[in-house]
């Protein structure tokens, strides 16, 4: 399946605009729409003529023209309809608030998004619909409404009742049948979990039938003299707050209030109803009013009962496995699912379109530091497990803080005493949750807490077994920085063994020596201090595990591959050279509702301590996996992980 880019373009939409004759913004929109259809991906060039239309009486009048002109307004209700169905994605997407009312316990895939990577069609189409209506001579200007009439508001819900509801009930019906439904609603149904955004997915037929349920009420309103600019936001934003409600895949209304009034049931629909229809496809055809389904005798009977089972708390279910992350840098922290799908479902990269809400994403961080604590952020299903991944609410700089240490390492023995009661089998500590100047490793909170019944892994003895599956047979001498680490003690000790003479690179005779002293008394020889990277001139293997200049980096030969444990990784300064990418594993392929990169990993690749700690709880493992690394351990580790089908990235 191909990979979007992000804020890749658009499809095409079959758009007709009628333009009046006399329009001196003709032209514009002719080249405008010319342009957005030979180049599906410059779509939003169709609002090329609004946003001229509103520069060019600012620039006449010297201020906003809110009171004399319509593109302003639609423009206006663009962004509020995008920050609607932005907001109830990102709320139904809060682990942390929602996953005890999930409806659909199942997770959004890749090819779901990928699928509904164009679901702003329909506002697009909407707007540009609006925009030639309201254009005619026929509409009346902005100056000559009223900001608020209550007559307008009054017929309007009068007609949503009376016309908006039954027409799309019965066109919906309609769209069900045979050849209506492969043609034109199928495309829709194909989202096996209803998200916001999947509320404007689907084909022209079914935008255009949501157009006229949404305009019809305007169009009376207005046709009555009873229109204004208030009718036009509320009415309009009210309607797609209650699509992205039903589309949320989360509770948000109480069973208790159902109980306590049971008319209103027929009066407002639920996440759960509108998901039943999405399952069972031949029943629950309402816009948002339960009563025309029970007029027309499709009305699941099951809706009232399994809203309150949801609502209870039915889907919720402890995890088998837990990742504990931690946020890499404020910019980054956007990255996560909740935030922008069209970001989280690719590998991390930083983008322009981003910068604008670092302001934000700042002050969630002081936020975190001061009020959060660990919260799960994504989730998917592996044979039946659930794997989470939760996160401490704590960023990487904010590691090599001496006096932030105690408050890291008392989050995640917390989350560690979380998952305990919980009941979760395994949770692998990520990146600097590990850190051996931190905690050695995990090594504090097993000691501190002997009758854990949660396994506790660093996942470092898969990440040590990719590093050194990726060597080249034929290799007999390696060069090793970061030597007396966690990670290059154990390279070290298993290269050693190989017969693979290993440049140690380290100041420290002290540590070097103990290391070299764990080493078979045959194989000690095969383990060299080395204090200067010149030592490596004559090198073209090197594993690396700390940063490395430029200026260091001279020092490789040509054709130097460097193979890197460092975090984060190198810049590749040398074009002569190949460099290869931290240690991660692609996850098994029947792998479940997968939807969320990793960092900068591919889809579907995790670190490789995350598949560490998969295979641990694939296997059943009853150790816990901390502190030094078991030598003996490393082909172990590895040959388990093929045998559950990871498989090298």
């Amino acid at each position: 399946m191909g990979k979007p880019r992000l804020l890749q373009g658009k499809q095409a939409l079959p758009v007709c605009l009628i333009i009046p004759a006399d329009s001196s913004a003709a032209p514009a929109i002719a080249v405008s729409l010319t342009l957005a259809l030979a180049h599906h991906h410059l779509s939003y060039l169709l609002y090329g003529p609004l946003v001229a239309k509103v520069a060019q009486a600012w620039r006449e009048t010297g201020s906003l023209p809110l009171g004399s002109s319509w593109c302003l307004h639609l423009l206006l209700l663009l962004a509020l309809r995008s920050l609607t169905f932005q907001l109830w994605f990102s709320y139904g997407n809060m682990l942390f608030f929602t996953r005890r009312r999930r409806v659909v316990k199942d997770g959004v895939d890749f090819r779901q998004i990928d699928a509904e990577w164009d679901w702003d069609n329909m506002v697009i189409l909407q707007t540009l619909i609006a925009a030639t209506a309201m254009g005619s001579p026929a509409f009346p200007g902005v100056s000559e409404l009223r900001v608020w009439d209550p007559r307008g508001w009054g017929l309007a819900l009068l007609l949503h009742v009376t016309i908006s509801e039954p027409v799309f009930y019965w066109a919906h019906r309609a769209l069900h049948r045979g050849p209506l439904f492969r043609q034109y609603h199928a495309k829709h149904h194909s989202s096996p979990v209803t998200q916001p955004l999947t509320a404007g997915f689907g084909t022209p037929l079914e935008a255009l039938l949501l157009t006229l349920a949404m305009g019809a009420p305007l169009a009376g309103a207005f046709l009555a003299g009873a229109g204004s600019v208030s009718l036009v936001y509320g009415y309009v934003l009210l309607f797609d707050y209650l699509r992205c409600m039903g589309y949320s895949n989360v509770e948000v209304i109480s069973h208790k209030a159902f109980a306590a009034f049971p008319p209103l049931r027929y009066l407002i629909y639920t996440a759960t109803y509108l998901s039943l229809h999405h399952r069972e496809k031949d029943c629950n055809f309402c816009l948002f009013m339960p009563l025309y389904d029970a007029l027309g005798g499709t009305i699941n009977s099951e809706s009232w009962e399994l809203q309150k089972q949801v609502d209870q708390g039915m889907n919720d279910r402890v995890p088998d496995f837990v990742f504990l992350a931690h946020v890499v840098d404020v910019v980054s922290s956007m990255h996560v699912p909740f935030a922008f799908r069209s970001c989280s479902s690719l590998p991390w990269a930083t983008h322009p379109v981003l910068l604008p809400l670092w302001p934000v994403a700042f002050g969630f961080m002081l936020l975190q530091w001061f009020f959060s604590k660990t919260f799960t952020v994504s989730f998917y299903f592996l044979r039946g497990r659930l794997h989470q991944t939760w996160s401490v609410p704590r960023y990487g700089f904010q590691y090599f803080i001496p006096s932030a240490k105690k408050g890291i390492n008392r989050q995640i023995e917390l989350a560690i005493l979380r998952a305990d009661k919980m009941g979760v089998k395994v949770i692998s500590l990520a990146a600097l949750n590990k850190n051996e100047a931190l905690n050695g490793g995990g090594t504090l909170f097993v000691s501190k807490h002997p009758n854990l019944r949660v396994r506790v892994v660093h996942g470092n003895t898969l990440t040590a077994a990719v590093i050194l599956n990726e060597i080249p047979s034929n290799v007999r001498e390696v060069f090793l920085t970061g030597a007396t680490s966690k990670l290059g003690r154990a390279i070290a000790l298993y290269l050693c063994r190989k017969k693979i003479r290993v440049l140690m690179l380290t100041l420290s005779t002290e540590r070097f020596l103990k290391i070299q002293r764990e080493a078979p008394s045959e194989f000690q020889q095969y383990l060299v201090q080395v204090t200067k990277y010149q030592a490596a001139q004559g090198c073209k293997t090197w594993i690396v595990g700390k940063w490395l200049s430029l200026r260091e980096q001279r020092w490789a030969p040509p054709s130097t591959h460097f193979h890197q444990f460092v975090v984060p990784p190198i810049i590749g300064f040398r074009r002569d050279c190949t460099y290869g990418k931290l240690a991660a594993m692609r996850l098994p392929k029947d792998v479940q509702g997968l939807g969320s990169c990793e960092y900068t990993m591919e889809r579907g690749v995790v670190h490789a301590c995350h598949a560490g700690g998969v295979v641990h709880c694939l296997e059943g493992w009853e150790h816990h996996e901390v502190g030094a690394i078991d030598v003996d351990r490393i082909d172990v580790v590895w040959k388990a992980a093929l045998k559950h089908g990871l498989t090298p990235a």
